[in-house]
């Protein structure tokens, strides 16, 4: 029964804040408990070993499953863990901002953390599919938070992405699988290992899975991502960290590894027009990443190109290239998530918003724009910082998977995350003429930015030892 609470601690969380509305240091206390909770549920889980647990039974295959597996693990950890974190910061930044609405907004944020582990915990297709939909629906009143115009345009946009993708594309697929395999419980093997699908039909049935996830954002359907910017700044957050993104590269990668199983695509060799995708999807994110003034605009190409290489990496169906994929999971979450509250903590401070406008504000700014500067260097992949693994991993899962030619891709990709990521802490720090004062944001603001950006240090000397990826994928670091 303990797979329930990392779901009903959220929910437990969203009740009490509504009940705590008009005491608001108690209601976001009550969502930072919830979240510190929620991550001890799942700490739990993970050291209690494989466990699973069935809800309910529809027949025809149709059943609410639970069950706990190493990807599925990191995925609930990354969420559980920046949760509070993030319930810090968005405490600072939506008082600093003058947003409206705290109450609603602390309230879907806690249910969108129970939809993002019920994805994580999800021990089927059927499980995962109810956790994707509902994640979708939790995080829409979050994308339209400011109820302007722009806001509701935004979320309408992201709706009419997510939505149709999902119904027309990823749950025609889930009922293919449940023909032909007779299951949609995830197995280690690949529940279509045994199934009669020729290289044409696995890629096609392949091809539904990759895009009707559209939470992945691969091109073309990532219009949704960059219009979701509308939101406050933890919503971006959120949105590229700790939650959705990050949902629908984990389903990606875990139907890859569950559903059709890393030999069978292998073998097959059906995946080779997804890997072109990918491909362009990354370095064409980039190029609009570089000529994007807005910061968050920016950052949000950043996101889309950052999230084609875990699609890379499932398509490529290698174990090292499946390993680097669940390193991106994570690596990703902490860098970016650092990223986006250095932009949110500008804009609490001095109500900027584009690049051009922050010559010389790392003299005002300087640990929020150190902190950028690392985020940023995990972001391109370079040591010391944790994101270096991801690209060293895909690189070899390329040459293992046989396309030595993706080494030149993900080459001029760093390239491209170099040349619209670091000079945005170089002209604050050395262009204009601005005098040396401290001017940051709030300490709610300011400490969440500096505790993921040592994080994304940190990580960089503890991935070797993530024993429990290795399992998954059976690659040898």
């Amino acid at each position: 029964m303990s797979l329930l609470l990392p779901i009903l601690m959220p929910l437990a969380g969203a009740l009490l804040i509504g009940l705590c509305g008009r005491w608001p240091n108690l209601r976001e206390a009550m969502s930072v408990i919830a979240g510190i909770a929620t991550a001890a549920s799942v700490w739990a889980l993970y050291q209690a070993g494989p466990s699973s647990l069935q809800l309910t039974d529809f027949g025809g295959g149709l059943s609410i499953y639970l069950a706990t597996e190493p990807l599925g693990l990191l995925f609930a950890m990354v969420a559980g863990g920046l949760w509070p974190v993030t319930a810090v910061y968005a405490a600072g930044y939506l008082r600093g901002a003058g947003e409206k609405h705290h109450t609603r907004f602390f309230t879907f944020m806690a249910i969108s953390i129970a939809a993002a582990q019920c994805i994580a915990l999800a021990g089927n297709l059927f499980t995962l599919f109810i956790g994707y939909e509902l994640l979708t629906l939790a995080t829409w009143p979050l994308v339209a938070h400011k109820g302007d115009d722009n806001a509701r345009k935004g979320g309408r946009t992201y709706l009419s992405y997510l939505i149709p993708s999902s119904v027309a594309l990823l749950l025609p697929a889930i009922i293919i699988v449940q023909q032909l395999a007779g299951s949609t419980v995830f197995s280690p093997d690949g529940v279509l290992a045994a199934a009669e699908l020729g290289p044409i039909g696995l890629g096609l049935l392949y091809a539904m899975f990759l895009f009707g996830i559209g939470k992945a954002a691969l091109m073309p359907l990532h219009g949704w991502l960059p219009a979701a910017m509308v939101a406050p700044t933890p919503v971006s957050a959120l949105l590229h960290a700790v939650a959705v993104v990050k949902a629908g590269v984990f389903c990606v990668l875990k139907v890859t590894l569950y559903i059709f199983g890393l030999d069978t695509l292998s073998a097959a060799g059906a995946t080779d027009p997804l890997i072109l995708i990918a491909a362009f999807s990354m370095i064409a994110a980039s190029l609009v990443a570089l000529h994007a003034d807005n910061l968050k605009r920016r950052l949000a190409y950043s996101t889309v190109s950052q999230l084609a290489y875990v699609s890379l990496a499932a398509a490529l169906a290698s174990s090292a290239a499946a390993y680097a994929g669940s390193l991106q999971i994570m690596m990703h979450a902490f860098g970016k998530i650092t990223l986006f509250f250095c932009a949110g903590a500008i804009y609490v401070a001095h109500k900027k918003t584009l690049v051009s406008q922050l010559d010389g504000l790392g003299r005002q700014m300087p640990l929020t724009f150190i902190a950028f500067t690392l985020g940023a260097i995990s972001i391109i992949g370079l040591p010391p910082a944790g994101g270096a693994w991801t690209k060293w991993w895909l690189m070899l899962g390329a040459l293992d998977a046989g396309h030595a030619w993706l080494l030149g891709v993900l080459a001029l990709s760093t390239l491209l995350n170099i040349a619209y990521l670091l000079p945005i802490p170089l002209r604050a720090f050395l262009a204009g003429d601005t005098p040396w004062r401290w001017a940051e944001a709030p300490l709610a603001c300011l400490l969440p930015l500096c505790l993921t950006a040592l994080v994304s240090l940190w990580l960089f000397f503890q991935t070797p030892m993530a024993s429990a990826l290795i399992a998954i994928t059976g690659a040898q670091p």
